[in-house]
């Protein structure tokens, strides 16, 4: 019986030179010119504008229902009317003596009051800084985002909500400060209604103004967690943006008649969902649903009923957000059907895609249209605006870096039996703002970025079979013995092995004998997979013989298909605090910091090297 083919997706060519030295460094570089690109995204919101000033640039749901939930229908703003609110707010941003020299702080959510905000900003010359709303909303002392406001100095701040966010600005010295609303007012701080700016009537000056903006002004401050776990300001600028949007255009060029639509829930103060959904739909004149939803339990109906309504032509997630979908289309033909309708591809980082999950949804998606899609990771970094390198061909391999993109020069320098990579192009940052020792560190001789990961041919000697991902190198660690322990990998192949009862995992620890596992349990999962009543307390399913007889199992095939010391897990600990945005354990994107974690977890790192492991470690064979 002949195997599904791959529904039609148009790629670039992915030809690649490959320069050796004498050290073993390799220099790979694209075979396809990068050519010219926009000077910034005012002027490819404005292109978009005039070939298409009806077409919808963005939509998201009416109303606020409860929660997260939104009800009502679909409000949209076209590219006519995103370009006129980008005259209006950069014209009232001028009006008040912003400029270049400006900042402003963006503190809420993806929002289309967001969208129209930045543009107006960045229309006026004015820097962006999207913070993460967990900062915010869930601080309980709010330091790190006193330390961004302190870092950043900025003009004006705006919010969706003034009342969910007046806890946040009252820790804030706000003197000489504006806070921009779309609605709510507060008690201490005077707010400015949003509608107001919009209100205000062009002149030549803006369009003066958005004119004469260099191509290496600053765009964006996007703020990322180093080993330090305190954000640091990533530089984006125009032209970092603007060629990477390019970039991505000869890796995968628009189909004839194709209208690129993307339903989304990536956050905007991260570079995926700021950079890499948002200016790439907008870039390809696509249409962008916001999602309100999120790949957790209580908010992923909203993402179930939005691809009900919604067909997308890409869809991109984390792993998760896939194992929640899978059983929701296979019980629901509709959805399924309305899912694959138009999709040309799926995407999927942040965590390891298990081998049975990518079955199950190429399965759908042959149930539905007969054929399968394209699904691959993403590589990239808030330091390249973000793409680096993409698997653009046909595949079905799960651990791809893919190549680099036109433009981008990738310097993989031999590291034992693998390369750490670094980079070099007009899409990499030209630092970390007011941190001259951070860029001193950042960069090379030859004025490489130090990204810190590790790749390995994926055939060697057959470089367009592509890279793969080998590790963060700057998480490994070396056993007593001295055994190299590659962390990044082992962190993705630990989650894998214990799918889904496992949300995320730090691998401990350095200068043991053996391997050992702190791990976060997915609590919603556990309950439906043993049919737990809902009355049980969290912390009454850690020492469940069902849960840790899985574990076990989970963990012993693990070990018998990975028997060396460098990969072997022999117990584990599973841990009911959740990890601490304020300590810096986990950054506001969801991503654990190991160093930190295992600082702050020194107790249960000692209980899993104990002679005689207590009742709360769990020993695998």
């Amino acid at each position: 019986m002949t195997e599904p083919s791959f529904r039609s997706i148009k790629f670039g060519p992915r030809a690649v030179t490959v320069d050796r030295r004498a050290d073993g460094t390799e220099l790979v570089l694209s075979d396809t010119p990068l050519g010219t690109y926009p000077d910034t995204l005012c002027q490819v919101l404005a292109e978009r504008a005039a070939l298409h000033p009806e077409r919808t640039f963005l939509a998201a749901r009416e109303t606020p229902k409860s929660g997260n939930v939104m009800n009502g229908d679909w409000r949209k703003l076209t590219y006519g009317a995103a370009q006129q609110s980008a005259d209006a707010i950069g014209q009232a941003l001028l009006n008040r003596g912003l400029g270049l020299g400006s900042t402003a702080m963006m503190l809420s959510r993806n929002s289309i009051e967001f969208a129209q905000f930045m543009m107006g900003a960045l229309a006026a010359g004015v820097p962006v800084a999207p913070i993460s709303p967990a900062y915010s909303l869930l601080s309980a002392d709010f330091e790190i985002l006193k330390d961004i406001a302190a870092l950043l100095e900025p003009d004006i701040i705006f919010v969706q909500d003034a009342n969910r966010f007046e806890r946040a600005m009252s820790a804030l010295s706000l003197d000489g400060i504006e806070v921009v609303a779309v609605t709510g007012e507060t008690t201490d701080t005077a707010v400015s209604d949003f509608a107001s700016l919009l209100a205000v009537q062009p002149t030549e000056e803006i369009a003066k103004v958005t004119a004469a903006i260099d191509p290496d002004a600053v765009a964006k401050y996007l703020f990322t967690s180093g080993s330090t776990g305190q954000p640091k300001a990533v530089i984006n600028t125009h032209r970092m943006l603007c060629s990477n949007l390019k970039m991505n255009r000869l890796m995968r060029p628009l189909d004839d008649g194709v209208h690129e639509t993307m339903v989304d829930w990536l956050p905007w103060h991260h570079t995926y969902g700021g950079n890499a959904t948002f200016n790439n739909v907008m870039n390809g004149g696509g249409s962008l649903y916001l999602d309100y939803g999120r790949p957790v339990p209580e908010h992923f109906q909203e993402t179930v009923r939005n691809l009900k309504d919604i067909s997308p032509t890409i869809y991109s997630s984390v792993p998760a957000a896939y194992a929640m979908l899978a059983p929701e289309m296979e019980a629901d033909t509709e959805l399924r059907d309305n899912f694959f309708a138009q999709l040309r591809l799926m995407i999927f980082g942040g965590a390891a895609l298990p081998a049975d999950l990518y079955e199950r949804m190429q399965a759908l998606s042959i149930a539905s249209t007969g054929e399968r899609v394209l699904f691959i990771s993403g590589y990239g970094a808030t330091e390249a605006s973000p793409s680096i390198s993409g698997a653009h061909w046909i595949n079905e391999r799960h651990d791809l870096l893919g190549l680099p993109l036109p433009g981008m020069e990738m310097k993989l320098i031999p590291e034992g039996d693998v390369y750490e990579i670094r980079l070099r192009g007009p899409n990499i940052t030209p630092g970390y703002y007011k941190r001259p020792d951070l860029t001193w560190a950042a960069f090379d001789d030859e004025g490489f970025y130090r990204i810190g990961d590790a790749a390995r041919w994926a055939e060697p000697g057959n470089p367009e079979a592509g890279l793969t991902f080998a590790g963060r190198i700057a998480e490994n660690f070396k056993l007593l013995t001295g055994t190299w322990v590659k962390t990044g990998i082992l962190r993705t192949t630990v989650l894998a092995a214990a799918t889904p009862l496992l949300k995320d995992a730090v691998i401990a620890a350095p200068d043991r004998e053996f391997l050992t596992v702190l791990a976060w349990p997915n609590f919603e999962a556990m309950r439906n997979h043993f049919d737990v009543a809902d009355d049980v307390a969290d912390a009454g399913l850690l020492t469940r013989p069902d849960v840790v007889a899985y574990l076990q199992k989970a963990f012993g095939r693990h070990n018998q298909t990975h028997p060396g010391s460098a990969a072997r897990i022999r117990r584990i600990i599973l841990l009911v605090e959740p990890p601490s945005i304020d300590q810096g354990e986990i950054t506001d994107k969801g991503y654990i910091n190991q160093r930190i974690a295992l600082q702050r977890r020194a107790d249960e790192v000692t209980a899993l090297y104990e002679t005689e492991p207590g009742p709360a470690v769990i020993v695998i064979s």
